[in-house]
């Protein structure tokens, strides 16, 4: 009989052990699934444009042929229509000293404006700047973009508040991660691409991608892939003065599916196409 026990105690060890192994080889599968490296585009430069270097670029739009750009720092604040040939400044409303403008979104003959810290955002007519509203929010203000339905706001975090832009309260919130799994954070400056939002990270040298974009559904949050732009603007961000540099300006040309790219006080805005790294 004790044989017998002994026996069957050996036989239920080694099925738990199998069953332990088991689920050990499916988590390490599991883990390489959500480790896979995500496709990265890289670039090149179609044409590149003159850019104002006093401007600290927060946030930059493409609307039939001109370029809206929101620009940032206390006491420099400004919304602005540009020529995109010339980059000379056909129109701007200066913000209170006060305030540090961030992201800009244009829907129908709205722009949306925000700002950093004051949790204030603004509402003009496109044609004249003229002030029509102001909006909170709680939180910072970072980037903005939209579907022509929704607005997208980022506020420095992994999190992208979805917006309705009649009432400007939040509908529902979008949780950014990255491959692996991890929140990725400080979202910045956003565009909506041909069904994807696309966002700069704030200093992604960081996480080991210097001057990358993030690709993310708009639905799920999903990261969807990686643009490098390394080395687009090396004299614009060489030095340690320049360490606030960063790339932070994307513009989508539907029509044409041109893309722009800029940063903070940066010469030149570039018009780029993708291709496979």
């Amino acid at each position: 009989m004790r044989f017998y026990l002994v026996l069957v105690i050996f036989v239920l060890a080694a099925g738990c052990g199998g069953a332990a192994n088991n689920s050990a080889v499916n988590q390490n599968n599991a883990n390489k699934k959500t480790h896979e490296p995500l496709p990265t585009s890289t670039y090149e430069v179609v044409k590149s444009y003159p850019h104002d270097p006093n401007a600290f670029t927060q946030g930059l739009v493409y609307r039939d042929g001109f370029l809206y750009e929101s620009t940032g720092e206390e006491g420099e604040s400004t919304l602005r229509k540009v020529e995109l040939e010339t980059g000379k400044v056909l129109q701007k409303y200066p913000l209170p000293r006060d305030v540090f403008a961030e992201g800009i979104a244009i829907m129908g003959d709205n722009v949306y404006q925000l700002s950093w810290r004051n949790r204030t955002g603004w509402v003009y007519n496109l044609s004249d700047f003229k002030l029509l509203r102001e909006f909170r929010y709680s939180g910072e203000g970072w980037g903005l973009t939209n579907d022509a339905s929704n607005l997208f706001l980022s506020d420095g975090t992994h999190i992208i508040r979805v917006l309705d832009p009649e009432s400007l309260q939040t509908v529902r919130t979008i949780v950014v991660k990255d491959e692996s799994g991890r929140p990725l954070m400080k979202l910045n400056e956003l565009e909506y691409v041909n069904g994807e939002i696309w966002s700069n990270i704030w200093h992604s040298e960081e996480i080991g991608k210097p001057n990358y974009i993030a690709r993310i559904d708009p639905n799920t949050g999903s990261l969807i892939g990686w643009i490098d732009l390394g080395n687009i603007s090396l004299d614009d961000q060489s030095g340690p003065e320049k360490s606030e540099n960063t790339l932070n300006g994307i513009a989508f040309d539907a029509a044409a599916n041109r893309i722009f790219v800029t940063g903070k006080n940066w010469k030149k805005i570039f018009e780029i196409k993708l291709k496979p790294k």
